[in-house]
């Protein structure tokens, strides 16, 4: 699995990439607290008419910068796939992961699209913007998933093998499914702390709230929920798939989901300040790319003579490292 210049440059690039999406979804995140989704009016992709808008406000700076950056994003991606077609042959698991990312970047840009064109943005409380929101949240998701398979696929890491995979498969899968629903759950309570700000902790009126602040109780128990299952996943395909990187990740994600909850129950505490669900939804983020790792390895193909380890060149820093 030795790479060599270019593909670890390539390699590289691909986790830049994955970072610069992160980036972005922040961004994303700080367009919806600060409700400057309608900062560049009905249009798109023109902003409020303009290419540039001229003397532009904070909220339209703010959802500019937005647009600018998802742009940039676009281009990084199709060089993505373009080097990965060039430095890598037909049938590789680079190729697959690049693709995956470009389409997943484009259904991001068309509902993204659709948010503004259906006005579904600022203080719009209807019950289109949750599933909206929904599936705003499952694409990008998709989309940083994507690019993390192919980064860690770029870094020398083993193509998945689903044939005979049997628990270990299941295990995995019910752990990214439980992720998403946690994701898309916490996406909606974001979007009810945005348009129903607390004025006190506190869970008494929620028999008299709306879906929006109900769900606030219902957040913190799927996520607890899904921190649990994943504790006991973790540990079963360590038993199933022995490897010290699978070993290494699988413990990383349990310490991750236990922070996650932690800032959690902070950001309740604190009222969902903009800075802090800032955090939240990094670290969930980072949980999610730690996951997909996870997966990757648990499920990897196996080299003849057993599960090897990839050179420690090859690795992604911050999200493998010991």
């Amino acid at each position: 699995m030795q790479q060599t210049h270019r593909t670890s440059a390539f390699a590289r690039y691909a986790w830049a990439v994955l970072a610069w999406n992160v980036a972005v979804v922040l961004w994303g995140a700080v367009v919806r607290a600060t409700g400057a989704g309608a900062g560049c009016g009905n249009h798109w992709p023109r902003c409020n008419g303009q290419v540039i808008p001229p003397s532009p406000s904070v909220q339209t700076l703010i959802e500019f910068t937005h647009r600018l950056m998802t742009g940039a994003d676009g281009f990084m991606v199709l060089a993505l796939v373009v080097l990965a077609w060039r430095l890598h042959p037909p049938r590789s698991p680079v190729r697959t992961g690049a693709g995956l990312s470009a389409f997943f970047l484009v259904t991001e840009a068309l509902v993204g699209a659709a948010l503004v064109k259906l006005d579904l943005v600022a203080d719009n409380r209807s019950a289109s913007r949750v599933w909206w929101m929904a599936l705003h949240l499952v694409n990008t998701f998709m989309l940083l998933g994507s690019l993390t398979l192919a980064a860690w696929w770029a870094s020398g890491w083993p193509r998945v093998r689903l044939r005979g995979q049997s628990a270990a498969a299941w295990l995995m899968f019910a752990a990214v499914a439980a992720t998403l629903a946690v994701a898309v759950t916490g996406a909606i309570t974001a979007l009810g702390d945005t348009l129903y700000p607390k004025a006190a902790v506190g869970l008494g009126e929620a028999a008299a709230a709306t879906f929006l602040e109900r769900l606030r109780v219902v957040h913190p128990l799927v996520a607890i929920a899904t921190a649990l299952y994943v504790v006991l996943a973790g540990l079963v395909v360590r038993r199933l798939r022995p490897g010290p990187m699978t070993a290494r990740l699988s413990r990383r994600l349990v310490a991750l989901f236990a922070a996650q909850v932690l800032v959690g129950a902070f950001n309740v505490m604190l009222l969902a300040p903009v800075w802090m669900q800032l955090v939240h939804l990094f670290i969930a983020d980072v949980v999610w790319i730690t996951l997909v790792c996870t997966t990757a390895a648990a499920l990897a193909e196996p080299e003849p003579g057993g599960w090897a380890e990839v050179p420690a060149a090859a690795a992604p820093a911050g999200v493998v490292s010991a």
